[in-house]
Order: C-alpha cells, then sequence, then structure tokens
C-alpha cells in the first residue's frame, strides 16, 4: 500500500495562507491608485476592508453548516480558485462596469470568499493530519500568513519600483497563479477528516461547553490584537516618524508581519519543550506592554520598537488559541474550527474600526486610538491567567 505524502498536504495549506495574505494585503497597497485612476472617493475606500471582512465572517459562520457536508477537499479547492478569480476579476471588472467601484466590490467579494474559506478549512486539515507535535506545525503552518503578507509587500514594492504602479493589473494577474496553482495541490494532496460521521459534537453541544466561550473570547481579543496593528502600524509610522509611503509600508506593517512570522517558527521548533498556556500568557503581557509603548511613548523609536515587537508578541495567539481548543474540545469538529476564525475576524474587524473612531475624536490622534485598543491584549492576559489558573488546579486533582 503506497504511504500517504502528508508534506504534500503541508505545502498546499503553507501556501493557502499565503494566498489569504495576498487577498487581505494587495487591494490595501492600490487604495490611492483606484482613489485617481477610478475617481473613487476615501468615502467608497473605506468601504473596501469593510466588504472584505464582513464577507469572511459571514464565510465562517455559513461553514459551520456546509464544510462537513460538501468535504473539505471541493471548498478548499473552491477557496484557491475563488482566490484567484477575484483578483484577476479585480484587474477587469473596474474597466467594464458601468461603475467601476462596483467592480472593485465584486472582486473583493469573491476573493473575500475564497479567503474565509482557507481560515475555516486550513487548520482543521492540517490537525486531521497523522503527525506529531501538532501545537508546533499549527504554528508554522501560520507563520505563512506573515511571510505571505511580507512578500505581497515587498514584491509589489519592488514591482511598482521597476514597471510603475500604473501596471498594478498585470501584477493582479501574477499573484492569481499562485492560488490557482495551489488548487492542483489540494486537488492531489491527501486530506483526512477532522473526525468520523457522528463523532463531532453537535453546535448546540459544543455551545454548551464553558471552556469553549473562554476560547472564543481569546480568540476575538487575538484578532483584535493583530489585525489593528497590522492595518495602523504604517499610518501609525509615517505620522510618528515622518517617513514616506513606502517607507512607513516597510518600517510599519512589513517588520510587524516579520516579527510575528519569526514568533510563529519560533514556538513551531520549540513548542514540545514550552508549556504553550504559559507561553501564551508571557506573549499577551507582552502584548499588552507593546501597546502602551507605542501609544504612550514621546520617542518615535521607542513607539516603533512597540509597533513591531507587538508582532513578536501576538504570533502564536491565534495559532495557540486554536491548538488549546483541539486539546479541551477534541470533539469540537470543523464547526468549532469556523466558530473560532468567526471569532477571530469579529475582532480582527471591530478593533481597527475603534482606532480608526477614537483617533478621529482626538483629532487625528492615533495614539489614541491604540491605546484604547489595549483592552483587547489586557482581556487576553487575564484570560490566559484564568486557564493558567484552571489547568493548575486540574492537575492538582
Amino acid at each position: 500500500m503506497k504511504q500517504k505524502n502528508y508534506k504534500k498536504t503541508l505545502t498546499a495549506c503553507y501556501l493557502g495562507f499565503v494566498t489569504q495574505a495576498i487577498s487581505a494585503n494587495f487591494s490595501p497597497l492600490l487604495f490611492l491608485t483606484f482613489k485617481e485612476t477610478y475617481g473613487t472617493s476615501l468615502e467608497e475606500i473605506a468601504l473596501i476592508p469593510v466588504v472584505f471582512y464582513l464577507t469572511q465572517l459571514l464565510v465562517d459562520f455559513a461553514a459551520t453548516k456546509f464544510a462537513d457536508k460538501i468535504g473539505y477537499r471541493t471548498c478548499v479547492v473552491a477557496s484557491q480558485l475563488l482566490s484567484s478569480l477575484g483578483l484577476i476579476m479585480m484587474a477587469i471588472l473596474p474597466e467594464i462596469v458601468p461603475m467601476p467601484f462596483i467592480g472593485i466590490l465584486i472582486s473583493v467579494v469573491c476573493y473575500a470568499i475564497g479567503s474565509g474559506l482557507v481560515e475555516v478549512l486550513v487548520s482543521p486539515i492540517v490537525e486531521a493530519c497523522p503527525f506529531e507535535n501538532k501545537d508546533g506545525i499549527m504554528s508554522l503552518v501560520h507563520s505563512f500568513f506573515c511571510w505571505g503578507s511580507m512578500g505581497v509587500i515587498l514584491g509589489s514594492t519592488v514591482f511598482f519600483a521597476l514597471f510603475g504602479i500604473e501596471n498594478w493589473k498585470s501584477l493582479a494577474f501574477i499573484w492569481a497563479l499562485i492560488p490557482l496553482y495551489n488548487a492542483f495541490n489540494f486537488i492531489s494532496c491527501p486530506i483526512e477528516r477532522l473526525s468520523e460521521d457522528g463523532e463531532s459534537m453537535r453546535i448546540k453541544q459544543l455551545l454548551g461547553v464553558p471552556v469553549f466561550w473562554l476560547m472564543i473570547i481569546l480568540m476575538i481579543c487575538a484578532g483584535a490584537s493583530e489585525a489593528t496593528m497590522t492595518q495602523w502600524a504604517s499610518a501609525f509610522t509615517e505620522s510618528a516618524l515622518g517617513v514616506s509611503k513606502i517607507a512607513g509600508d516597510l518600517l510599519g506593517p512589513c517588520l510587524f508581519a516579520a516579527f510575528m512570522g519569526v514568533s510563529r517558527v519560533l514556538y513551531g521548533k520549540m513548542s514540545e519543550k514550552v508549556d504553550l498556556t504559559k507561553t501564551m500568557l508571557l506573549c499577551a503581557a507582552m502584548c499588552a506592554f507593546c501597546y502602551l509603548l507605542a501609544s504612550l511613548s514621546a520617542s518615535s523609536a521607542l513607539g516603533l520598537a512597540g509597533c513591531a515587537l507587538c508582532g513578536l508578541a501576538v504570533g502564536i495567539m491565534w495559532p495557540g488559541t486554536i491548538s488549546i481548543s483541539s486539546q479541551k474540545c477534541p470533539r469540537g469538529g470543523t464547526a468549532m474550527f469556523a466558530f473560532l476564525a468567526l471569532a477571530g475576524d469579529l475582532g480582527a474587524t471591530v478593533s481597527p474600526a475603534m482606532v480608526g473612531k477614537f483617533s478621529e475624536m482626538a483629532e487625528g490622534n492615533l495614539k489614541t486610538g491604540l491605546l484604547i485598543a489595549t483592552i483587547f491584549p489586557i482581556i487576553l492576559t487575564f484570560g490566559l491567567i484564568f486557564l493558567n489558573r484552571k489547568v493548575k488546579l486540574k492537575a492538582k486533582r
């Protein structure tokens, strides 16, 4: 009997998160280009990330119902094809529809559906593979979102410098090749079911497990802590340091993504030697400190350090919460992963919007907005303290 090649499954999952990074990071680099090319207003442009994350939220919720019925392979292949199609449509639709902005939004919805499916499905696909040290592998797989984000930012910056930003449509086609190629990976790689039919908890049973709700709170705060700094790091760096847009992108979100990726790789390599809950608690406290450093420091250098080190602190929160949930609710099934993705996206939607709102109320002072957002890593810290104490009490019994 031929042995299954699960390394091919891992490769497909790595590229799945790279695809999600392309979907999340490419269009924000073009916001001003959309404004200049199509006459899109800033108010309309602000709808693009809102539509992206809301679409992901809806897909996360819907996946609790259909993912198991349709099957992992069909859904994850569809995620890659939709992501590729959305990027291609972004280069074509604005030119052929009467209202270019509507063409952009249709494209965003298309690749956001693909991105949402990646978020829901890749983690359970990895969890279902017969790997040892799944905590470490889960962290390593999630690190590819960080490397993908860096690749999109750096690759696009180099492309625009060499060929001009007016040729962004060609770059959209180039980025679309990655999910298109990866669709064939998912078609041929071995994919196991997370649990057999009838073994997974029903949604009602899952919602009745108290520790699951603690995981949901942790996931909301993890998503909020990660996305807030991701989305506002560039603007914060520009306003704090007075640097150019390119330097702001490289020093802000790119540096944040680099540290976040390093965090996930380090934990992936050391996971068998350290306690996940204690490590997450230490990182949560560090994350809260980094938010306070960025928002309260009078020094631009210290503010930048707060942004960058926040990536190191928040890196293992999302994959770590998924791993703990798998340990605490082994029969949670696909629905559990879908609800966790939903919670993470909810935090990623609400917190950056809060920062924008409170910063606007403070006459454009981003430090005020980031200070308000510190509530999320603080709640994350106390949630992990509670979880750590619960683990200790269980161990004494």
